[in-house]
């Protein structure tokens, strides 16, 4: 499948939001990552490298001396184990597009890239401009923006007191609305929100994110087999 760039900016009209909602997320994670010892420079290559913002929340909550590497590395596995349902469900859509380009597109599959590509496969097939047009710009944003943040340090007010805290999960709010499809959708969110609670609860480390994604599939899957019935 060939790249369009009328398709590329399909992709970019409908991501740009996102594109917005990633720059005080990724200067909080600068400044935090500052308040560590990270220059602006490692910050913007730990951004750009690994470019998981949820993985890299973990880490940096987790950065101590003694690095604790193994537990970080298993941490960050579990974190990032929704990623392998996102490569599943995304494949399906990609078929028609030269598989080079797959190493590189599940690399810039994010949470919310995977959200809007998804909404976008339920009525038209994604097409390679569409795909890089909603997740590539979304990159670039992320690292240069981390590093902005661990630039101004201590310089940027507590997170807390302007609200940015609550970004990822207000982002991960309006991510969820665009999927609503009425009562099986609300139970697959309330199973998942509260195992995933009950999980944080009694579970040390990222296991609620896990257990709490794993209900959410259950819940679907037998919703569906009885609404198939």
């Amino acid at each position: 499948m060939s790249f369009r760039f009328s398709d590329f900016k399909a992709g970019v009209t409908v991501g740009w939001p996102m594109f917005l909602a990633y720059v005080p997320i990724a200067m909080l994670w600068g400044t935090l990552a500052a308040a560590k010892g990270f220059s602006p420079l490692e910050a913007l290559f730990m951004s750009g490298l690994v470019y998981a913002g949820a993985s890299q929340f973990v880490a940096i909550e987790m950065w101590v001396d003694p690095l604790p590497i193994v537990l970080m590395i298993f941490t960050i596995f579990i974190v990032n184990v929704r990623h392998m349902l996102y490569a599943a469900s995304i494949s399906r859509h990609i078929n028609g597009i030269d598989r080079r380009w797959h190493p590189f597109l599940m690399y810039i599959l994010t949470d919310e890239a995977w959200a809007l590509l998804e909404r976008q496969a339920l009525t038209q097939p994604l097409t390679l401009g569409y795909y890089l047009g909603v997740a590539l710009p979304l990159w670039p944003t992320w690292f240069i923006s981390s590093a902005i943040g661990a630039f101004l340090g201590h310089a940027l007010p507590d997170p807390a007191l302007i609200g940015l805290d609550f970004a990822f999960a207000a982002m991960f709010i309006a991510i969820l609305a665009g999927f609503w499809k009425g009562p099986r959708t609300g139970a697959v969110v309330i199973i998942s929100a509260v195992v995933a609670v009950i999980a944080k609860t009694y579970f040390s480390g990222a296991w609620y994110i896990v257990l709490g994604g794993l209900a959410g599939v259950a819940v679907a899957a037998l919703t569906y087999k009885e609404a198939a019935e």
